[in-house]
């Protein structure tokens, strides 16, 4: 699928739920189909990388995972 950003934001935003004052809002783009939704599983040290040359160079990080990481806890501000 492809979306514009604007698109997105009417579409979330027609719900009352979504326009407290004070709320953050988080989106996450991804392949659920051809990733998750298929077992895809990363592994601590697995190198994800984001290239767009318009931007300059790629970024690039390694998955890292705390020992004994906790959930994080949403509140609301």
């Amino acid at each position: 699928m492809c979306h514009a950003i604007a698109n997105l934001e009417q579409h979330h935003f027609k719900y009352d739920l979504f326009r407290r004052p004070g709320d953050v809002h988080v989106h996450f783009f991804g392949a659920n189909g051809v990733s998750f939704g298929t077992g895809f599983q990363t592994r601590a040290g697995d190198l994800f990388e984001i290239d767009v040359p318009l931007f300059g160079r790629p970024l690039r990080n390694a998955l890292k995972i705390a020992p004994n990481a906790d959930m994080v806890r949403v509140r609301a501000l």
